[in-house]
């Protein structure tokens, strides 16, 4: 039953939602995962990044999508909870964990059944259409999997939701939204090195989001 009711919210409200009222152009979306263990990190400016992100992919993928968000937000009344796990799908993390709580465990649980994981690593939304440096929070996890095979990073930067949908606003505005995949990252085992490649890959994928205005 929720598998179901999964698959009619996405085909027949975030899709139409997606590719219709915002017009979401991709670019390089052969540079999606194909399969997992896999992981999407991206830019965070509205609750409507997580819909668009999911909507990249066929409906099929859907039980592997698992985004990651914050569990004192999204659990916190009754049929909050109940969408966000069941239909959205998300993990829910603590984000002031009590001592000796393992707030990695249950996205390392998710890439071990090769789920493709959705992070924001600005840990927030931020001001609208401003991008915030990442934490540090993404290569830890890449840590906890030293002893597997390091899954595949993939950087997404989103255009234009931040106006559609920004922080603390209800009300929808159609705003043509663009989606730049970037090329998949691998964790070498060093966090500094990797978070400035990291930096790095969404700074140029922010500046061909720039040179777009004016192909």
């Amino acid at each position: 039953m929720t598998a179901a009711l999964r698959w009619i919210f996405f085909a027949l409200f975030v899709r139409p939602l997606t590719w219709i009222v915002l017009g979401v152009n991709v670019r390089n979306a052969a540079r999606l995962p194909q399969t997992g263990p896999a992981i999407i990190v991206a830019n965070h400016n509205s609750h409507l990044d997580t819909l668009v992100l999911m909507s990249l992919f066929p409906l099929r993928f859907l039980a592997r999508l698992r985004p990651v968000a914050a569990a004192d937000y999204f659990l916190r009344w009754r049929w909050l909870a109940w969408f966000a796990l069941d239909i959205v799908g998300i993990i829910p993390i603590e984000r002031r964990p009590t001592r000796g709580h393992d707030v990695l465990e249950p996205v390392v649980e998710a890439l071990a059944r090769g789920d493709v994981v959705i992070l924001f690593p600005e840990g927030t939304r931020g001001e609208p259409e401003t991008r915030q440096r990442f934490k540090t929070g993404i290569a830890h996890l890449l840590d906890r999997l030293a002893d597997t095979e390091s899954p595949p990073v993939t950087p997404i930067f989103l255009h234009g939701l931040g106006k559609a949908l920004p922080r603390g606003e209800a009300i929808l505005v159609p705003f043509f939204v663009d989606v730049f995949v970037g090329e998949p990252l691998t964790y070498s085992g060093d966090r500094k090195a990797f978070m400035e490649e990291l930096e790095s890959r969404m700074n140029e994928l922010a500046t061909d989001d720039e040179l777009s205005i004016w192909e």
